[in-house]
């Protein structure tokens, strides 16, 4: 564990409460940096949101912008949260606004939980940089989500609403729209990736009850893959742009999201086009080359490829995209799967019975689910699995039985272990 994060579990419960009271007096204890904050892009969603941030991130900065970021989880070390202008922040800088965060809790008996101490930190540290826009992406929900402090945001974003975190969320998909939903701020555009049916009229429920307008992708714009490429229409252009540098059909539809914004914070389009070719986000069908676990897999010349999805929605996301690569070029494949406890293993391995794989199960640091129970999950949901003691011995037996493509996948903890013990570090 890095010392950011051993700090915060020390001195934070690491339980989650959604709740905004604590937060806001937390903030007001702070003198409401959030206030301070430059021109906020907000960003809400089950998944997609991290990749829409990247995206977005890539093309104002190509355009010249100095943009502060906030994201979560992070994977090898707690600074992947926050980007100051651009950089990741130092150790020192972290430090300090946890220090001011920790003694302003102290000084009104505020206590905090990890989350919203983070998020108070973040934008302590973010008012303290000048920089022309701030990216923050929502860690839970929306409406009671930490990061909903902020009042008035430039634009609200909602990515692909799904089933996820049903212990805090439930399972009713129209509620948890609404939930996510709650960023949405009066004097703030909505712009909403492609939706299910029920998903889109609980949002636009909640827009209407706070008189937002809403431009929804695949009724205002789309996008889609063409050549090679990506290609963005509106009600007022058409766009030939380049393929997104990250992974897998469902980048098409994140990337088109990400341009609408773009296109509303009025970004040239070619600073559009350099943020598509150049962004990165790690842990999100990453190639490995590097390290223990990519050489092992580069020796025997086989693909290495780590996904952190977690849940049913990303786990079809997934087998879209190895579908496509097994169509383009087949080769054996196996899954290397681990996930929480609490996630939904039998959506997970649903979503994937069609690929072919066979399932190697491990587990990890925290509260993994049982290689063994995991395996058995799986094999009801027809597919091959064996449970096996760690990521390595995974990967040499996968290796040995003669697959060619092996993914890493089922939980970004497990993704961050991953990277964590290769070579292949977050970018500076």
């Amino acid at each position: 564990m890095d010392p950011i994060s051993a700090r915060l579990l020390a001195r934070h419960p690491q339980k989650i409460d959604l709740s905004l009271d604590r937060m806001r007096a937390l903030c007001a204890a702070l003198g409401d940096p959030q206030d301070a904050l430059p021109p906020v892009i907000h960003v809400a969603g089950t998944n997609g949101k991290g990749s829409t941030v990247a995206l977005l991130r890539a093309m104002a900065e190509a355009a010249g912008l100095r943009v502060h970021v906030y994201t979560s989880p992070h994977l090898v070390r707690f600074n992947e949260r926050i980007r100051l202008a651009g950089t990741l922040i130092d150790d020192a800088t972290l430090n300090a606004a946890l220090d001011r965060v920790e003694a302003a809790g102290a000084a009104h008996g505020i206590g905090a939980t990890v989350f919203e101490a983070t998020t108070a930190a973040a934008f302590v540290a973010m008012a303290g940089v000048p920089a022309d826009l701030a990216l923050i992406e929502v860690g839970l929900g929306g409406s009671l989500d930490a990061t909903n402090v902020i009042e008035r945001p430039l634009l609200s974003v909602v990515t692909p609403v799904a089933l996820d975190h049903a212990e805090f969320l439930g399972t009713d998909l129209a509620v948890i729209a609404g939930e996510k939903a709650g960023i949405l701020k009066a004097g703030a555009r909505g712009l909403i990736a492609r939706q299910s049916e029920a998903v889109m009229a609980a949002i636009a429920v909640a827009a209407a009850g706070v008189r937002v307008p809403l431009t929804v992708m695949g009724e205002a714009f789309d996008a889609w893959a063409d050549r090679g490429g990506l290609s963005y229409q509106d009600q007022e252009r058409f766009l030939d742009l380049p393929a997104p540098a990250l992974s897998g059909p469902h980048q098409i539809d994140n990337a088109g999201l990400a341009v609408a914004v773009a296109l509303e914070l009025d970004l040239p389009e070619a600073a559009i086009a350099e943020g598509l070719r150049t962004a990165r986000w790690p842990g999100r069908m990453q190639r490995l080359t590097m390290g223990p676990y990519g050489e092992t897999a580069r020796s025997v010349d086989a693909e290495l490829w780590l996904d952190g999805g977690h849940n049913p929605h990303a786990a079809r996301a997934l087998a879209d995209t190895l579908t496509a690569r097994q169509v383009r070029a087949p080769r054996p494949l196996a899954l290397i799967v681990g996930m929480l406890a609490n996630k939904d293993s039998g959506g997970f391995f649903e979503a994937l019975k069609d690929t072919g794989a066979h399932v190697f199960t491990v587990g990890f640091e925290g509260a993994a689910a049982d290689p063994e129970a995991l395996a058995t999950v799986a094999r009801g949901h027809g597919l091959g699995a064996t449970a096996t003691g760690s990521v390595g011995a995974a990967l040499d037996l996968a290796l040995r039985l003669g697959a060619e493509r092996v993914v890493i996948c089922g939980s970004l903890y497990l993704a961050g272990e991953v990277l964590g013990a290769s070579r292949e570090t977050w970018p500076a």
